[in-house]
């Protein structure tokens, strides 16, 4: 054994027996010879605590932590801490840095709910409680104490979905009233499939799902008479997507951008990688000037176009580069309320893609539609690049008045705090 490990060993048993002094007797000696130790300023941060030194455990925590910044249990230490000293940001921050080392520390989870719930932040609490209930399913068996900390959360949990309802309910009444029962009935359902009421036998949704639609692959192309006109632009745009390429890289970003943290998943390959890249007009309901300036002809075409419109939501439009040899994941989209539209520009030979139960090649210039919440894939084999513009329109079955109550539904989301949200693998 080392002198570290022999010191160390001799300073955990006195700390065991609870003799501190001597506990920090022989840390002194250790921090001699390794004064960066984080185990050591660990259990000085545990001593503080134990003798209610909660200011100076804050300070023994983060000289561990700069010893090993990889190591989360000593940002969890720094949050009990700090949340003895009253540092509500501090402990935040610490408990941010754990789950930024790995999204599934169900004790970060839980403590950031216990933070957001003692703050009041209804918004924030729903979302860490959500990710430490979701945790607690693979904990087995609970313990009596943590079953009932998670019961408590359980029921602030279905509080708050509560009162969102009442919330949508009081914010929606006016516009529901132009609508009779079965005009509503599709909205409803939505609005009973968000707040987890029902559970819907269709489409894989990650974010809004809009229930009874018809589930086609690949839609009619008649459902969309302005295609023609679209595709016809396509020459033009194809000419300034191989401007934009020419001139490097500037302005393309990763498709794929997980938050760090986040557990090797189907995108871990393309994570953060211009492998998959795009280069935004609009995103997120925001146009880009900047880029619409540079594709002139591009964002006119899009205004062709009938948009899906969701407040910081849709539209989307953006070029869509893969790079040869790439593959792009078995996958599924955000909502069925919009339908995605591609219109090819740059396809050499060995490029496909597949929705559901069928493939298709590429065609330059020719535009389809197609249900993104239904599992899709891409390949592109060859030795090329492969270049596609890609847009959401709104899905052509859902009516007009069902759009306005969707976009009522947004504004009402926003301004509770809650916001549903859609976002894809980025």
């Amino acid at each position: 054994m080392n002198q570290v490990e022999r010191l160390l060993t001799a300073a955990t048993a006195a700390q065991r027996e609870g003799n501190f002094a001597r506990a920090r007797q022989i840390l002194a000696e250790l921090h001699g010879v390794a004064p960066a130790e984080p185990r050591a300023h660990n259990m000085l941060g545990m001593m503080a605590l134990a003798e209610d030194d909660p200011k100076g455990a804050v300070a023994a925590f983060e000289r561990a932590i700069a010893g090993d910044p990889t190591e989360p249990a000593l940002r969890l230490n720094l949050a009990a801490a700090a949340r003895r000293a009253g540092d509500d940001e501090r402990e935040q921050a610490a408990l941010d840095n754990a789950i930024a080392i790995d999204q599934r520390n169900f004790t970060a989870w839980l403590r950031k709910a216990e933070l957001h719930v003692r703050q009041n932040n209804v918004a924030d609490g729903v979302k860490a409680w959500s990710a430490a209930l979701a945790l607690s399913k693979h904990i087995t068996p609970l313990p009596t104490g943590l079953a009932d900390t998670l019961a408590r959360g359980g029921a602030w949990l279905a509080e708050q979905t509560s009162r969102f309802s009442a919330a949508l309910d009081s914010a929606l009444v006016d516009v529901r009233a132009n609508y009779g029962k079965q005009q509503l009935a599709r909205f409803d359902a939505c609005i009973e499939t968000m707040l987890g009421r029902r559970k819907i036998y269709t489409n894989q949704c990650e974010g809004i799902h809009y229930p009874f639609l018809p589930a086609y692959e690949f839609f009619d192309r008649a459902l969309f008479p302005w295609m023609a006109e679209f595709e016809a632009h396509s020459p033009a745009i194809r000419q300034e997507l191989l401007a934009l390429l020419q001139s490097g890289e500037e302005g393309l970003e990763p498709y794929v951008q997980q938050e760090p943290g986040t557990p090797e998943n189907i995108w871990s390959s393309l994570n953060h990688s211009l492998d998959w890249s795009a280069y935004f007009l609009w995103n997120y309901g925001r146009r880009i000037d900047q880029a619409c300036e540079k594709c002139p002809t591009t964002a006119a075409a899009l205004e062709l176009v009938p948009r899906i419109e969701l407040p910081s939501r849709a539209p989307t439009a953006f070029f869509s580069i893969l790079k040869p040899k790439k593959h792009i994941p078995p996958h599924t989209g955000v909502t069925n309320a919009r339908t995605i539209v591609h219109l090819p520009l740059i396809v050499p030979e060995g490029c496909r893609f597949r929705v559901g139960g069928e493939t298709r090649a590429w065609v330059e210039g020719e535009a389809f539609a197609f249900d993104d919440t239904i599992e899709h894939e891409a390949w592109n084999d060859s030795d090329e690049l492969r270049a596609v513009l890609i847009l959401d329109v709104w899905n052509p079955y859902i009516e007009a008045h069902e759009r306005s109550l969707l976009q009522a539904m947004c504004k009402a989301a926003d301004s509770s705090g809650f916001n549903p949200g859609m976002s894809d693998a980025r």
